[in-house]
């Protein structure tokens, strides 16, 4: 497996983005992230008075917040992270099944999905989901939850139950509050499913032992805020939100890497071409927009590195 921390180096190069956020709400579950695109990521849980910078986010860029993700405080690694997915929902979704939900259990529609393939299985959920209960007689059920209630697992338990999973339901938020390299590392056996409205859309994370992300696509940015904003939790996934389900076999991921470099590349030949422009109208000194065009060179580099690896691994599966 790729070195686990790598993931923060992965989600900043994706999210080297100077559009300026318009609007930025810290719900009492999700914190939205709007520029261009919406952005999601579940919010911390714990009351706080003592944040230095409410009343200054909105025009900065989202490059700027998404640099907090390697920050320990959990509300800036939170705004980091919806930062980080609305700059990644510029890109196209990757192909996948779009589950609708059931009017009861929106939130739940990722276990439905795969519950043929629980039967009978060792299955290990990180977080507890509203109503996850309703399977515990279909297969062999642990949750562990960071503020555990009567039947689920503390944090530590993770050491003794993933390496004995078959399954793993691995919340995204999991990446936020640092715990995901070493859940990765302890699940690279299992069949991991990586979950939750907090899911960056990044198929360089196979390489993490993702079997699968189970993200959302927006489908009501107005309606996303406004729930979010009154404190909505499941209630997303009535009408703002869709899981989206995505197999990160070697051959899927290759596709969808490939498209994303495509993209890029035009960026940088775009980059390119008005930096001449720039340079043959006289202008001396650096180019306004150098650092982006170094950004997207260091991004193209490292894709091109995760797309020769999945070469390897799809020709060893020959």
């Amino acid at each position: 497996m790729s070195n686990p921390a790598r993931i923060y180096e992965l989600l900043l190069d994706y999210a080297g983005n100077d559009t300026l956020v318009t609007e930025l709400n810290i719900g009492l579950v999700w914190t939205v992230c709007k520029a261009r695109h919406t952005g999601l990521a579940m919010s911390p849980g714990i009351a706080t008075r003592t944040l230095t910078w409410p009343g200054t986010l909105i025009g900065k860029t989202l490059a700027e917040l998404a640099g907090w993700i390697t920050d320990w405080e959990p509300y800036k690694a939170t705004v980091a992270m919806a930062a980080i997915n609305c700059s990644l929902n510029r890109y196209e979704l990757p192909s996948g099944l779009t589950l609708l939900p059931a009017p009861d259990n929106g939130n739940l529609a990722v276990f439905d999905h795969f519950l043929p393939q629980l039967q009978a299985k060792k299955v290990v959920v990180i977080g507890r989901y509203p109503g996850i209960e309703r399977y515990a007689e279909q297969f062999n059920l642990s949750i562990i939850e960071r503020q555990p209630s009567v039947s689920d697992y503390p944090d530590p338990a993770c050491e003794f139950l993933l390496p004995d999973a078959d399954w793993v339901f691995l919340t995204a938020s999991s990446i936020t509050n640092k715990t995901f390299p070493r859940l990765a590392e302890l699940a690279q056996h299992a069949t991991t499913v990586l979950m939750g409205p907090t899911v960056p859309w990044l198929p360089e994370l196979h390489e993490f032992g993702i079997d699968y992300l189970a993200g959302v696509e927006v489908v009501d940015p107005l309606k996303l805020s406004q729930t979010a904003a009154e404190g909505g939790g499941v209630r997303i996934f009535d009408e703002a939100v869709r899981y989206r389900i995505v197999d990160l076999t070697p051959g899927n991921s290759m596709m969808w890497l490939k498209s994303q470099i495509a993209e890029d590349y035009e960026h940088r030949q775009r980059l390119n071409q008005a930096m001449e422009h720039w340079y043959s109208n006289g202008n001396k000194g650096r180019f306004p927009e150098f650092n982006q065009l170094n950004q997207v060179t260091a991004k193209l580099s490292r894709m091109d590195s995760s797309y020769k690896r999945l070469w390897d691994v799809q020709g060893h599966c020959h």
